[in-house]
């Protein structure tokens, strides 16, 4: 997904274009694919936005009523955009789509926008149309979304239909794309973003510990959809606040989760830092809380809509004091589900806030997800603190995890005292030199304590370069792997999803390879990061910090770079 920041871009501008790139097969698809096959331009400025994009012989379905010398002069261009950016060859399909749309729905009862909002279901009928497929799965979504307004729902049905036919009447458009049946597994299946999956993994971890949830979050572009998805959860006990700002959103969450509920807060790269003086609370009071930063490009406000993965260090070290956080990151939008489950489920069992770091690219992007069955998910251990014969002890904690016990205020008994202050194992505030270092230590052990799976290797346990990826670029680095592994290189990835702690075995997996490479959409956090934990490997670096992921072929282009001593 491709969108500007400004709500109101000028109509007919390049800053004003948004889009949304679907990758399909008949294989596993990790990536939304790096060139486009086929393009639908509604105006010249989408052309200008695109051309890069699009690979030799590729098909362009354009809105020829759009492309008018105004529009064409308003998207930069002096003449032909075909023409200007080398795309005459081409295979151009000129489409008067708003005419069209217009004489498919004269006969109904619609205002002029309205109208106009169906063209997008008429490209989608020529590019069914193209990939020779039926309509239902379309039609059966607008009836579904639609529901509530039969009219709209049987316009764009109408429209849809009627760019399908309208492929078949055209000489210049014939099927020409064939994509067979992906093998999956058997379950039941729906499309998800990374906001809602995120969402609903704190759902399923509410569910499994039988915990009411709480989320207290400012809206922020790209998070706000976690927000909004889990305030739609009202019949499942979920209690939303939409903050005035992130410090309240962030200790309102503090408040709800010292009174026993699973809290939550969402944000991005800037909330976050306005929020790092309430996780610092909820570290010293060491209480479960998950934190979801739903990265974009920066500093600042910087681009608010594209994606970036610069937030790691602000997330690992963003705080006053010896302050040590877990952090996990998803690596697509559907595994947006298990690490917002598995967040969950750390903050509660080891009594720790715990950070989530998803981005623009996970939360916007989507793809087919098979929805799990409760009794599959994991089970979480709730450690309550139980009154008993002697006197209860706040910070008391477990000898295996260090994690304390949860009370419940207003539990005969289990009385105590939190806050930001320094405290004993009895709760009480201390500033002696020899508690304030025990505690600082014990709760720095309590997170690298965390058991975390052993990192996995896609492909040889040794050869001549591993690639390393973190997050999102998940698609792009094993994709690039394995294209290489076809080619005959001898290469493999690893991908990390939690950071701290790194999961045990990474130096030994790293001792496999010659060569080591990081790849990620900042400057080299990651790899500074690794240097820090594992000091004896050379790591190199491919970095991008465009507002875009990575591509698959400049992964490839790299690695066989230092492949061959280049």
């Amino acid at each position: 997904t491709d969108y500007p920041a400004e709500i109101r871009a000028p109509q007919g501008t390049v800053g004003g274009v948004s889009g949304f790139q679907v990758h399909i097969g008949h294989k596993l698809i990790n990536t939304p694919g790096d060139f486009t096959d086929i393009l639908v331009a509604m105006n010249p400025a989408a052309i200008r936005a695109n051309a890069r994009w699009l690979r030799q012989g590729s098909t362009i379905i354009y809105d020829s009523d759009n492309f008018t010398e105004k529009h064409i002069q308003r998207a930069g261009y002096k003449s032909d955009p075909f023409v200007e950016d080398k795309l005459d060859s081409m295979n151009l399909i000129a489409a008067p789509i708003t005419t069209l749309v217009k004489e498919a729905l004269k006969d109904m009862d619609l205002d002029p926008k309205t109208v106009l909002r169906t063209k997008n279901m008429f490209a989608l009928g020529m590019v069914y149309w193209l990939f020779d497929s039926k309509l239902k799965y379309t039609e059966d979504f607008i009836e579904e979304k639609f529901g509530k307004k039969p009219l709209v729902a049987e316009a764009n049905s109408k429209v849809l239909r009627a760019g399908y036919y309208y492929g078949e009447t055209i000489e210049a458009l014939t099927p020409s794309y064939r994509v067979g049946p992906a093998p999956i597994k058997k379950g039941i299946y729906r499309n998800i973003n990374g906001n809602q999956a995120t969402a609903w993994g704190i759902l399923a971890a509410g569910e499994r510990a039988g915990l009411k949830i709480f989320i207290g979050s400012y809206p922020i572009t790209p998070a706000t959809g976690i927000l909004e998805e889990l305030a739609l959860r009202k019949d499942m006990g979920v209690k939303s606040l939409q903050a005035e700002d992130e410090i309240a959103g962030i200790c309102t969450a503090i408040g709800a989760s010292f009174a026993g509920r699973l809290a939550v807060t969402s944000t991005s790269g800037p909330g976050l830092a306005l929020k790092s003086e309430g996780l610092n609370l909820a570290v010293m009071t060491e209480l479960p809380l998950v934190v979801i930063d739903v990265q974009r490009g920066g500093p600042s406000t910087g681009l608010p809509t594209k994606t970036e993965q610069a937030d790691l260090w602000q997330a690992l070290y963003g705080r006053n004091g010896e302050s040590p956080v877990p952090v996990l990151a998803a690596g697509t939008p559907s595994d947006c589900f298990h690490y917002a489950f598995e967040a969950a489920k750390i903050a509660i069992e080891h009594m720790t806030p715990v950070l989530l770091l998803t981005d623009s690219y996970l939360a916007n992007g989507s793809e087919p997800w098979r929805i799990p069955s409760m009794t599959d998910m994991p089970s979480i251990t709730v450690p309550y603190a139980v009154r008993g014969e002697k006197d209860y002890l706040a910070y008391e904690r477990d000898p295996e995890t260090l994690a304390r016990k949860w009370a419940i205020p207003g539990t005969p008994g289990l009385e105590h005292r939190v806050g930001g202050l320094e405290k004993t194992i009895k709760g009480s505030v201390s500033y002696t030199p020899e508690n304030h270092e025990y505690m600082v230590r014990a709760r720095e052990d309590k997170v690298e304590r965390i058991r975390v799976p052993d990192l996995k290797v896609e492909g040889n346990k040794s050869g001549d370069l591993l690639v390393i990826g973190w997050g999102s670029t998940f698609g792009q680095v094993t994709t690039a792997v394995s294209e290489l592994q076809e080619e005959g290189y001898n290469v493999s990835a690893a991908h990390f999803n939690y950071i701290r702690p790194l999961p045990a075995n990474t130096g030994e997996v790293f001792g496999g390879f010659k060569k080591l490479v990081v790849c990620e959409l900042n400057t080299g956090q990651f790899a500074n990061y690794l240097r820090m934990k594992h000091q004896k490997y050379n790591y190199h670096q491919y970095n991008k910090i465009q507002g875009l992921p990575l591509t698959v072929k400049e992964i490839k282009d790299y690695c066989i770079k230092l492949l061959e001593g280049k």
